[in-house]
Protein backbone atom coordinates (compact mmCIF):
# COMPACT_ATOMS: atom_id res chain seq x y z
CA UNK A 1 0.00 0.00 0.00
CA UNK A 2 2.90 2.35 0.83
CA UNK A 3 4.35 1.79 -2.61
CA UNK A 4 0.95 2.66 -4.15
CA UNK A 5 0.74 6.02 -2.32
CA UNK A 6 4.36 6.77 -3.16
CA UNK A 7 3.64 6.25 -6.87
CA UNK A 8 0.44 8.28 -6.61
CA UNK A 9 2.31 11.14 -4.94
CA UNK A 10 4.95 11.14 -7.69
CA UNK A 11 2.17 11.22 -10.28
CA UNK A 12 0.55 14.22 -8.62
CA UNK A 13 3.89 16.04 -8.50
CA UNK A 14 4.42 15.31 -12.19
CA UNK A 15 0.99 16.73 -13.07
CA UNK A 16 1.67 19.85 -10.99
CA UNK A 17 4.99 20.29 -12.77
CA UNK A 18 3.24 20.04 -16.15
CA UNK A 19 0.80 22.68 -14.96
CA UNK A 20 3.69 25.04 -14.19
CA UNK A 21 5.29 24.32 -17.54
CA UNK A 22 2.16 25.26 -19.46
CA UNK A 23 0.79 28.09 -17.39
CA UNK A 24 3.71 29.72 -15.57
CA UNK A 25 6.33 29.77 -18.34
CA UNK A 26 8.85 27.64 -16.43
CA UNK A 27 11.97 26.63 -18.37
CA UNK A 28 11.07 23.35 -20.02
CA UNK A 29 12.93 20.13 -20.62
CA UNK A 30 10.57 19.39 -23.52
CA UNK A 31 11.48 20.91 -26.86
CA UNK A 32 9.21 23.76 -27.87
CA UNK A 33 8.07 21.70 -30.85
CA UNK A 34 6.96 18.89 -28.55
CA UNK A 35 5.28 21.45 -26.31
CA UNK A 36 3.34 22.79 -29.30
CA UNK A 37 2.30 19.26 -30.25
CA UNK A 38 1.00 18.64 -26.72
CA UNK A 39 -0.82 21.99 -26.64
CA UNK A 40 -2.63 21.13 -29.88
CA UNK A 41 -3.42 17.63 -28.60
CA UNK A 42 -4.93 19.23 -25.49
CA UNK A 43 -7.03 21.57 -27.64
CA UNK A 44 -8.35 18.50 -29.45
CA UNK A 45 -9.04 16.51 -26.29
CA UNK A 46 -12.62 15.15 -26.62
CA UNK A 47 -13.36 15.79 -22.95
CA UNK A 48 -11.48 18.94 -21.96
CA UNK A 49 -10.52 20.47 -25.32
CA UNK A 50 -11.67 23.61 -27.10
CA UNK A 51 -15.10 23.29 -28.78
CA UNK A 52 -13.95 25.28 -31.84
CA UNK A 53 -10.83 23.16 -32.35
CA UNK A 54 -12.83 19.98 -31.90
CA UNK A 55 -15.15 21.01 -34.74
CA UNK A 56 -12.33 21.48 -37.24
CA UNK A 57 -11.57 19.14 -40.14
CA UNK A 58 -8.83 19.08 -42.76
CA UNK A 59 -11.16 20.85 -45.18
CA UNK A 60 -12.38 23.49 -42.73
CA UNK A 61 -8.78 24.39 -41.89
CA UNK A 62 -7.64 24.84 -45.50
CA UNK A 63 -8.58 28.52 -45.70
CA UNK A 64 -6.54 29.23 -42.56
CA UNK A 65 -3.47 27.52 -43.99
CA UNK A 66 -3.75 29.68 -47.11
CA UNK A 67 -4.39 32.88 -45.15
CA UNK A 68 -1.48 32.28 -42.76
CA UNK A 69 0.85 31.48 -45.66
CA UNK A 70 -0.03 34.74 -47.40
CA UNK A 71 0.35 36.70 -44.18
CA UNK A 72 3.85 35.24 -43.80
CA UNK A 73 4.62 36.26 -47.39
CA UNK A 74 3.46 39.78 -46.59
CA UNK A 75 5.76 39.89 -43.55
CA UNK A 76 8.68 38.78 -45.74
CA UNK A 77 7.90 41.51 -48.26
CA UNK A 78 7.86 44.06 -45.41
CA UNK A 79 11.19 42.74 -44.11
CA UNK A 80 9.64 42.53 -40.63
CA UNK A 81 11.42 39.68 -38.82
CA UNK A 82 9.30 39.94 -35.68
CA UNK A 83 6.18 39.60 -37.77
CA UNK A 84 7.79 36.85 -39.86
CA UNK A 85 8.43 34.82 -36.70
CA UNK A 86 4.85 35.32 -35.55
CA UNK A 87 3.28 34.45 -38.92
CA UNK A 88 5.56 31.46 -39.44
CA UNK A 89 4.34 30.21 -36.07
CA UNK A 90 0.77 30.48 -37.35
CA UNK A 91 1.73 28.43 -40.41
CA UNK A 92 3.40 25.85 -38.15
CA UNK A 93 0.24 25.66 -36.05
CA UNK A 94 -1.68 24.62 -39.15
CA UNK A 95 0.87 21.88 -39.87
CA UNK A 96 0.58 20.57 -36.32
CA UNK A 97 -3.23 20.77 -36.37
CA UNK A 98 -3.49 18.77 -39.60
CA UNK A 99 -1.02 16.24 -38.21
CA UNK A 100 -3.05 15.94 -35.00
CA UNK A 101 -6.27 15.36 -36.94
CA UNK A 102 -4.59 12.64 -38.98
CA UNK A 103 -3.03 11.01 -35.91
CA UNK A 104 -6.47 10.74 -34.32
CA UNK A 105 -7.45 8.57 -37.29
CA UNK A 106 -4.14 6.66 -37.16
CA UNK A 107 -3.19 7.94 -40.64
CA UNK A 108 0.02 9.83 -39.83
CA UNK A 109 1.43 12.13 -37.15
CA UNK A 110 3.85 15.03 -36.76
CA UNK A 111 6.86 12.72 -36.41
CA UNK A 112 6.03 10.87 -39.62
CA UNK A 113 5.53 14.20 -41.42
CA UNK A 114 8.97 15.36 -40.25
CA UNK A 115 10.54 12.02 -41.17
CA UNK A 116 8.94 12.04 -44.62
CA UNK A 117 10.26 15.50 -45.53
CA UNK A 118 13.70 14.83 -44.01
CA UNK A 119 14.00 11.58 -45.97
CA UNK A 120 12.84 13.35 -49.12
CA UNK A 121 15.44 16.13 -48.77
CA UNK A 122 18.23 13.60 -48.22
CA UNK A 123 17.04 11.55 -51.19
CA UNK A 124 16.80 14.58 -53.48
CA UNK A 125 20.21 15.96 -52.50
CA UNK A 126 22.60 13.09 -53.24
CA UNK A 127 25.30 15.68 -54.02
CA UNK A 128 25.17 16.72 -50.34
CA UNK A 129 24.49 13.47 -48.49
CA UNK A 130 26.42 10.99 -50.65
CA UNK A 131 29.64 10.92 -52.64
CA UNK A 132 27.65 11.36 -55.87
CA UNK A 133 28.65 14.99 -56.45
CA UNK A 134 27.20 17.31 -59.09
CA UNK A 135 29.35 19.55 -61.27
CA UNK A 136 27.00 22.56 -61.35
CA UNK A 137 23.54 23.91 -60.50
CA UNK A 138 22.14 22.75 -63.85
CA UNK A 139 23.04 19.15 -63.08
CA UNK A 140 21.55 19.50 -59.58
CA UNK A 141 18.24 20.67 -61.07
CA UNK A 142 18.28 17.86 -63.63
CA UNK A 143 18.85 15.26 -60.93
CA UNK A 144 16.12 16.82 -58.80
CA UNK A 145 13.58 16.40 -61.62
CA UNK A 146 14.75 12.85 -62.34
CA UNK A 147 14.41 11.88 -58.67
CA UNK A 148 10.95 13.49 -58.44
CA UNK A 149 9.85 11.62 -61.55
CA UNK A 150 11.09 8.33 -60.12
CA UNK A 151 9.30 9.02 -56.82
CA UNK A 152 6.02 9.68 -58.57
CA UNK A 153 6.27 6.77 -60.98
CA UNK A 154 4.28 4.58 -58.60
CA UNK A 155 1.68 7.13 -57.59
CA UNK A 156 -1.79 6.08 -58.62
CA UNK A 157 -2.87 9.58 -59.61
CA UNK A 158 -0.19 9.87 -62.27
CA UNK A 159 -0.62 6.48 -63.91
CA UNK A 160 -3.38 7.71 -66.21
CA UNK A 161 -2.54 11.40 -66.62
CA UNK A 162 1.15 12.18 -66.43
CA UNK A 163 1.48 15.89 -67.20
CA UNK A 164 -1.12 18.13 -65.55
CA UNK A 165 -2.86 16.01 -62.93
CA UNK A 166 -1.17 17.23 -59.75
CA UNK A 167 -0.74 20.88 -60.75
CA UNK A 168 -4.22 22.14 -59.91
CA UNK A 169 -3.51 22.09 -56.17
CA UNK A 170 -1.63 25.40 -56.52
CA UNK A 171 -3.12 28.91 -56.73
CA UNK A 172 -4.63 29.42 -60.19
CA UNK A 173 -1.91 31.61 -61.71
CA UNK A 174 0.83 29.38 -60.33
CA UNK A 175 -0.96 26.32 -61.69
CA UNK A 176 -1.17 27.92 -65.14
CA UNK A 177 2.56 28.63 -65.17
CA UNK A 178 3.43 25.13 -63.94
CA UNK A 179 1.20 23.55 -66.59
CA UNK A 180 3.08 25.57 -69.21
CA UNK A 181 6.44 24.44 -67.85
CA UNK A 182 5.32 20.81 -67.90
CA UNK A 183 3.99 20.89 -71.45
CA UNK A 184 7.12 22.75 -72.59
CA UNK A 185 9.14 19.67 -71.69
CA UNK A 186 7.22 17.61 -74.24
CA UNK A 187 7.48 20.36 -76.90
CA UNK A 188 3.86 21.47 -76.55
CA UNK A 189 4.45 25.20 -76.18
CA UNK A 190 4.89 28.45 -78.09
CA UNK A 191 8.37 29.06 -79.48
CA UNK A 192 8.80 32.51 -77.92
CA UNK A 193 6.92 35.28 -76.15
CA UNK A 194 5.93 37.04 -79.39
CA UNK A 195 3.76 34.06 -80.31
CA UNK A 196 2.14 34.18 -76.88
CA UNK A 197 1.43 37.89 -77.39
CA UNK A 198 -0.66 37.02 -80.44
CA UNK A 199 -2.51 34.39 -78.39
CA UNK A 200 -3.26 36.96 -75.68
CA UNK A 201 -4.62 39.32 -78.34
CA UNK A 202 -6.76 36.51 -79.77
CA UNK A 203 -8.23 35.66 -76.36
CA UNK A 204 -8.83 39.34 -75.62
CA UNK A 205 -10.78 39.75 -78.85
CA UNK A 206 -12.90 36.69 -78.03
CA UNK A 207 -13.69 38.13 -74.60
CA UNK A 208 -14.58 41.51 -76.13
CA UNK A 209 -17.07 39.80 -78.44
CA UNK A 210 -18.81 38.27 -75.42
CA UNK A 211 -19.06 41.59 -73.55
CA UNK A 212 -19.97 43.86 -76.47
CA UNK A 213 -22.23 46.70 -75.16
CA UNK A 214 -25.87 46.01 -75.89
CA UNK A 215 -25.34 42.27 -76.08
CA UNK A 216 -26.95 40.04 -73.47
CA UNK A 217 -24.20 38.64 -71.28
CA UNK A 218 -23.79 34.89 -71.06
CA UNK A 219 -21.98 34.59 -67.73
CA UNK A 220 -20.69 31.09 -68.43
CA UNK A 221 -19.23 32.14 -71.79
CA UNK A 222 -17.74 35.31 -70.30
CA UNK A 223 -16.13 33.31 -67.50
CA UNK A 224 -14.72 30.81 -69.99
CA UNK A 225 -13.22 33.52 -72.21
CA UNK A 226 -11.91 35.43 -69.21
CA UNK A 227 -10.25 32.23 -68.00
CA UNK A 228 -8.65 31.67 -71.42
CA UNK A 229 -7.32 35.23 -71.36
CA UNK A 230 -5.88 34.89 -67.85
CA UNK A 231 -4.31 31.54 -68.75
CA UNK A 232 -2.67 33.09 -71.82
CA UNK A 233 -1.39 36.06 -69.81
CA UNK A 234 0.12 33.62 -67.30
CA UNK A 235 1.92 31.87 -70.20
CA UNK A 236 3.18 35.23 -71.47
CA UNK A 237 4.60 35.95 -68.01
CA UNK A 238 6.28 32.54 -68.01
CA UNK A 239 7.88 33.16 -71.41
CA UNK A 240 9.17 36.49 -70.08
CA UNK A 241 10.71 34.60 -67.14
CA UNK A 242 8.24 36.12 -64.68
CA UNK A 243 6.24 34.33 -62.00
CA UNK A 244 2.63 35.40 -62.69
CA UNK A 245 1.55 34.91 -59.07
CA UNK A 246 4.37 37.07 -57.71
CA UNK A 247 3.94 39.59 -60.53
CA UNK A 248 0.26 40.09 -59.72
CA UNK A 249 1.03 40.23 -56.01
CA UNK A 250 3.57 42.99 -56.65
CA UNK A 251 0.90 44.89 -58.59
CA UNK A 252 -1.49 44.49 -55.64
CA UNK A 253 1.18 45.81 -53.29
CA UNK A 254 1.82 48.78 -55.58
CA UNK A 255 -1.88 49.62 -55.58
CA UNK A 256 -1.99 49.30 -51.80
CA UNK A 257 1.04 51.58 -51.41
CA UNK A 258 -0.45 54.21 -53.68
CA UNK A 259 -3.86 54.10 -52.03
CA UNK A 260 -2.26 54.45 -48.60
CA UNK A 261 -0.52 57.59 -49.90
CA UNK A 262 -3.85 58.80 -51.27
CA UNK A 263 -5.41 58.40 -47.82
CA UNK A 264 -2.48 60.26 -46.23
CA UNK A 265 -3.00 63.22 -48.57
CA UNK A 266 -6.73 63.18 -47.92
CA UNK A 267 -6.22 63.25 -44.14
CA UNK A 268 -3.71 66.11 -44.41
CA UNK A 269 -6.22 68.15 -46.42
CA UNK A 270 -9.27 67.23 -44.37
CA UNK A 271 -10.87 65.22 -47.16
CA UNK A 272 -13.24 62.42 -46.13
CA UNK A 273 -12.55 59.50 -48.47
CA UNK A 274 -15.96 57.86 -48.12
CA UNK A 275 -17.71 61.13 -48.97
CA UNK A 276 -15.53 61.96 -52.00
CA UNK A 277 -16.69 61.68 -55.60
CA UNK A 278 -14.95 59.46 -58.13
CA UNK A 279 -13.47 62.55 -59.85
CA UNK A 280 -12.03 63.79 -56.54
CA UNK A 281 -10.47 60.40 -55.84
CA UNK A 282 -9.06 60.23 -59.38
CA UNK A 283 -7.45 63.65 -58.83
CA UNK A 284 -5.82 62.46 -55.61
CA UNK A 285 -4.69 59.27 -57.36
CA UNK A 286 -3.04 61.31 -60.13
CA UNK A 287 -1.22 63.40 -57.53
CA UNK A 288 0.14 60.24 -55.90
CA UNK A 289 1.43 58.94 -59.24
CA UNK A 290 3.03 62.30 -60.07
CA UNK A 291 4.68 62.34 -56.65
CA UNK A 292 6.13 58.86 -57.30
CA UNK A 293 7.53 59.98 -60.66
CA UNK A 294 9.19 63.03 -59.13
CA UNK A 295 10.86 60.84 -56.51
Amino acid sequence: MGHYFQSLFKGVLFCLRLHRLYYQGEVMSLSEMERLREVVAKLRDPKDGCPWDLEQTHKSLLKYLMEESYEFMHAVEDGDYRKMEDELGDVLLQVVLHSQLASEKSKFDLNSVAKTIADKMVRRHPHVFTDNKAKDVAEIKQRWEEIKKAEKANEESLKKYEICNELLSFPALTSAAKIGKKTNKINFDWEDYTQVMYKVEEEWQELKEEITPGRELNKERVQEEMGDLLFSVAQLARHLDLDPEITLREANLKFKRRFNQLEDIAKEEGIVIRESSQDELETLWSRVKEKEKSN
